[in-house]
């Protein structure tokens, strides 16, 4: 697994970064993830490194008692601007709920960023039910459209300036997630169009992009998974008896 750092202030890093507009997904992204998970009213949902707290706002949409953490203090207040009372900042290796809290948990492009990833995946599996399931999505060393194009022009993989960032292989990725109690159920293959248009105005920014639309019909379904950009794991956890 190749590993980027740059800073051990990592809290500072981010706080300023969400301050900014960086870190951005379209609403179709995560009206997408819940489809993935299945997420429908009555049901528990915690988003782990939520960022601006877009998936806990679309899981609250269908009914699902829905809640983020990040440890960004600056990434929790612009997300209860959006969500009041569903956010709290704190660390991803120490989540601050009881076992078996939810019946879903999501974790969008940050596991990578983490100083300890083997607890943070075990902090997963305390906190969801037996019956739960996670969503992982996490950057691939091989991805064809990102890293290989990178390392093709540049001889080296993309840095993009956070400050700890790591790339993985699809088996590198699954022996993580698998040796720390979250068996994998489904992989996906996922690009920044992946994610097919839902709503009005996602749809409105594609027919802006001619060449982000032909992305999506031609050349997007044509990577297979294990080159793709990144990976989505669909997993169950594994409880062992203690």
């Amino acid at each position: 697994m190749i590993e980027i750092r740059h800073t051990q202030e990592t809290q500072a890093v981010y706080d300023r970064i969400y301050s900014g507009d960086a870190i951005h997904q379209m609403d179709s992204f995560f009206i997408w993830i819940c489809d993935l998970l299945g997420v429908v009213e009555g049901s528990s949902l915690l988003d782990i490194a939520t960022g601006r707290g877009q998936m806990v706002e679309f899981a609250r949409k269908r009914g699902a008692r829905a809640f983020g953490l990040d440890f960004s203090q600056v990434a929790c207040q612009f997300a209860a601007r959006r969500t009041p009372g569903a956010f709290t900042s704190a660390d991803a290796e120490f989540l601050p709920y009881a076992s078996d809290s939810f019946d879903f948990a999501s974790n969008i492009g940050s596991l990578e960023h983490f100083e300890r990833m083997e607890l943070a995946v075990q902090e997963i599996v305390r906190v969801l039910r037996p019956s739960g399931k996670a969503l992982i999505l996490v950057p691939n060393t091989f991805g064809l459209r990102w890293n290989v194009q990178v390392a093709w022009r540049t001889g080296d993989v993309d840095d993009d300036g956070q400050p700890l960032q790591r790339y993985g292989s699809r088996k590198q990725w699954e022996g993580l997630l698998q040796s720390n109690g979250l068996l994998v159920e489904r992989v996906l293959g996922y690009e920044h169009e992946r994610a097919w248009p839902r709503t009005k105005q996602d749809w409105l920014n594609y027919l802006k992009h001619p060449r982000r639309l032909l992305s999506l019909f031609v050349i997007t379904p044509l990577i297979p998974v294990n080159l793709s950009s990144m990976f989505l794991f669909i997993c169950k956890p594994e409880k062992r008896i203690v």
